[in-house]
């Protein structure tokens, strides 16, 4: 058994040298990288809110908010001057019996009639309806335009999300061709030292194999990225595809600027509070006017009257008859079915349902202050951990790469090393997303940048 082993080395060396001197497996190599001009016209940050507060569908509705809230106030204001009518009418008769007009000694016929009045009312007391509309219009105008706030700084938030997502699909690309450039080197070591027979052909195998994924990694990082830009051109709504760049950002690891009582002030004044403040004492003001119908009513009218018969059609005759009116009416409606009860229980539970609406609002603030600033704390101090892991990542490699080259360390060791720079790289990344999306959320709730 001894011989038949020494017999078979000379096989087994053989066998070797014939893999060695096999070429490894090619791959073939990737596309040329997608240039800025390709995904997009690069758009800073402050052009793409700009933009959406501009073109969003959210923001021309809040507009016409505040343009309805507006002809409300004209119109409550309206209700203090007098009504004024002007009517006109023309009758023509057929078949009229012909008379004898006694003082003319003519024949009429009077077949033509024609009416022409002029009124006009005001309402002295209407139980203070007319003023309390007035005051509950105003506080509708003061919510729409306090909402075209709150719609800016949630169309801001929901733009810089994007945007924070446009540009970590950016620098995801960038790590995978990182990713990338590393394996290809490492792939172009391995199979020179299978050349110099120091190295096995399974090293370069498993090179190839690293190619390849690095080229995958890089085809979806550049799908995530034109995916991203796309997303991004829809919520500004722009007519031409637009990309993220990092140009003029603040500093992901940059502390806040005020304390936390300072940013809890402004969050309980937040545009949302404020829209919901408003709406709370519009109704409040509408309920008031639904009272108004226990009061009674005084209102005042006059009218004046022209009218005329004649035989044929004259619309400018002189021969008119006038007669006026002046009237003062004093009312008290004692019962309507209930609809008065009706008008009053609905707009107390309009008050109510506001109020709460208003103290959830102000319950949301306190709870997202507190999110927002522990996200942007956990962040900041995750981004300078995963940098300290990136750059010890990259040493690592190199001092494994370094190794291996020397034949000291197995491909296996540079492989996990690779892997573990690549780990760290995404979660950098990640980190830094999670940061500029706390910081933007941060300032939606304070309604103002930080």
């Amino acid at each position: 058994m001894f011989l038949f082993a020494v017999a078979l080395v000379p096989a087994l060396v053989a066998a070797e040298a014939r893999a060695q001197q096999q070429p490894p497996v090619r791959i073939p190599a990737l596309a040329a990288p997608m240039s800025d001009s390709a995904t997009g016209r690069p758009i800073t940050l402050s052009e793409a809110i700009a933009t959406a507060q501009r073109n969003a569908p959210s923001a021309i509705q809040a507009q016409g908010q505040v343009r309805a809230g507006a002809t409300s106030v004209r119109a409550a204001r309206a209700a203090f001057i007098p009504n004024v009518n002007l009517s006109t009418g023309l009758t023509r008769q057929n078949n009229v019996a012909t008379r004898v007009n006694p003082t003319t000694g003519e024949l009429s016929s009077n077949r033509y009639q024609s009416t022409t009045s002029l009124s006009a009312s005001l309402d002295l007391f209407d139980g203070f309806r007319r003023i309390n509309d007035l005051k509950a219009a105003r506080a509708q105008e003061n919510a729409a335009e306090t909402g075209v706030s709150a719609t800016n700084a949630n169309l801001a938030f929901s733009v810089k999300q994007q945007y924070y997502a446009a540009l970590a699909a950016r620098e995801s690309e960038v790590a995978a061709q990182a990713q990338l450039a590393q394996a290809e080197q490492q792939l172009a070591l391995s199979i020179a030292k299978l050349h110099a027979l120091t190295a096995t052909r399974s090293d370069s195998l498993r090179g190839v194999i690293a190619v390849s994924q690095a080229q995958l990694a890089l085809l979806q990082a550049r799908n995530n990225r034109a995916t991203a830009d796309a997303a991004l051109t829809r919520v500004i709504g722009s007519d031409v595809p637009v990309s993220a760049t990092p140009t003029g950002l603040t500093a992901d690891t940059a502390f806040v600027a005020l304390d936390s009582a300072q940013l809890a002030a402004l969050a309980q004044d937040n545009p949302n509070i404020r829209s919901a403040q408003a709406s709370l004492e519009a109704a409040r003001f509408s309920y008031r006017s639904a009272r108004g119908a226990y009061y009674p009513t005084v209102s005042l009218s006059y009218g004046r009257n022209l009218s005329s018969s004649n035989n044929s059609f004259d619309p400018f005759g002189s021969d008119y008859t006038t007669s006026g009116n002046f009237r003062l009416n004093v009312g008290l409606p004692l019962y309507n079915q209930f609809n008065r009860e009706r008008t009053i229980i609905n707009a107390g539970i309009a008050a109510s349902n506001a109020e709460a609406s208003l103290r959830d609002q102000q319950l949301l603030a306190q709870q997202s202050l507190v999110q927002a600033i522990t996200a942007l704390r956990t962040a900041q101090q995750q981004i300078v951990l995963q940098q300290q892991s990136v750059a010890a990542a990259e040493e690592d490699l190199r001092v494994q790469q370094e190794r291996y080259q020397l034949g000291v360390s197995t491909l296996l060791d540079v492989l996990t090393s690779q892997t573990q720079l690549n780990n760290a790289r995404l979660a950098l990344v990640q980190a830094r997303f999670s940061a500029r999306t706390a910081r933007a959320q941060l300032e939606q709730l304070v309604g103002r940048d930080l």
